[in-house]
């Protein structure tokens, strides 16, 4: 009988875990208030995600200011972290912020269904999940093991999230902060005949953008 893996569900509740970090343990509830980007990676010491983690430390002061907490997982022992951590202060200059899981026991990585058996069976593929600070699932995102994650993806969804829930608005495709974002269509008679005067730019009834 195979293995059923789970998958966390937009819009639930994140499954709570407590785990041992490079900044000791962690529990994802003791992070409500803030946003969390929890993302994986398949190996501590490979090429792609030692570019993926120079990248996203240099992106971290963004994701600081924007409230967020990154937190990286792998199926490795957090000497294994330290170990390549401290490498790639040491070869690339750069210094990890931010705590990475030791998942050894792979509870969180199948919780979070980052393991797919058709790829690997021991190591978690490149995924990325965004948590707001009620602690629901917002987003995520699936890479294969063979190819790096665009980092400024990751900010810039974080930023179009944010944005959702402060102005009640949607984003349109290739959104940048400061664009126009996309206002909720109508949903009644009277609410379409009412949105001709209320200063939208429209371009049928049921797509209006605005500026915030």
């Amino acid at each position: 009988m195979e293995e059923s893996h789970s998958l966390p569900i937009i819009g639930e509740a994140a499954p709570d875990f407590e785990a041992v970090t490079t900044q000791g343990r962690l529990k994802l509830s003791d992070l409500r208030g803030k946003w969390v980007v929890l993302f994986s990676h398949p190996a501590d010491f490979t090429p792609v995600c030692t570019t993926e983690f120079v990248a996203l430390a240099q992106a971290y002061p963004e994701l600081e200011a924007l409230n967020v907490k990154l937190i990286g997982l792998s199926i490795d022992s957090v000497h294994s972290h330290l170990a390549w951590v401290r490498n790639i202060e040491e070869k690339m200059g750069v210094k990890i912020p931010f705590p990475v899981i030791a998942d050894l026991d792979m509870s969180v990585a199948k919780t979070f269904g980052m393991i797919h058996p058709g790829t690997s069976s021991t190591e978690t593929i490149r995924t990325v999940f965004f948590i707001d600070p009620e602690g629901k699932m917002r987003a995520m995102i699936y890479y294969p093991l063979t190819n790096g994650r665009y980092i400024p993806e990751i900010v810039r969804l974080v930023k179009a999230l944010q944005t959702t829930d402060r102005h009640k608005v949607s984003t349109p495709a290739n959104w940048q902060p400061g664009e126009k974002v996309v206002v909720p269509p109508p949903k009644t008679a009277a609410e379409m005949e009412k949105r001709a005067g209320e200063g939208y730019e429209c371009k049928d009834w049921y797509l209006c953008f605005k500026t915030i």
